[in-house]
């Protein structure tokens, strides 16, 4: 009766709602560190976006160190004492979609090796810089708008851009994500 033991539920069950929760305070901990950012201030007495995201960590009971690192973080000052800055990275997913990856991190070599083992198990490649940006410009809001649009030829090739999309977006220090074309809807074959 292998496996069938309360120990091994228990720990089976914990594992799904651990998981469940760090992706949920994952979320919130971005949502801080945007509203910090934007509002330019880490009080949430002249900041309401903060004060909102605030309440919204504290309904699901995200730990007082993890809200204050998320308010450090947005303020551009981490735990160790490093400065946080802005990286750029780009890369090709399938199909060869050019993407551009915003990050905010105190650690550019942990960021960069995240990337390339993101980029690499979900059939895209990290490029050089200059390899994707020409086909982008910075837009009014401060991000980026695709100049030159590829088209995403079938649905396995868009599936698999989304997953690759997925993948960045679990990396903790990612801001945003640009992607040089329309993702279109998806139609049964």
């Amino acid at each position: 009766m292998a496996g069938h033991s309360k120990w091994n539920n228990i720990k089976n069950r914990k594992g799904a709602v651990d998981a469940a929760r760090g992706k949920i305070f994952g979320e919130i901990s971005k949502l801080i560190r945007i509203a910090v950012k934007e509002g330019k201030s880490d009080d949430p007495k002249f900041n309401p976006t903060l004060r909102t995201m605030l309440d919204k960590a504290r309904a699901a009971n995200m730990p007082k160190d993890k809200i204050q690192k998320a308010l450090e973080r947005g303020m551009g000052k981490s735990s160790t004492g490093n400065m946080i800055q802005e990286v750029i990275y780009e890369g090709f997913g399938p199909g060869g979609v050019a993407m551009l990856v915003v990050a905010m991190t105190d650690n550019v070599n942990r960021t960069a090796g995240e990337m390339k083992y993101a980029f690499s198990r979900n059939n895209g490649s990290l490029g050089s810089p200059g390899s994707a940006m020409y086909m982008f410009q910075r837009s009014q809001d401060g991000g980026y708008e695709a100049t030159i649009k590829i088209d995403t030829p079938d649905n396995a090739t868009k599936l698999q851009l989304e997953e690759l999309m997925d993948a960045i977006r679990e990396i903790e220090d990612v801001e945003d994500i640009y992607i040089a074309t329309d993702l279109p809807e998806t139609t049964e074959e």
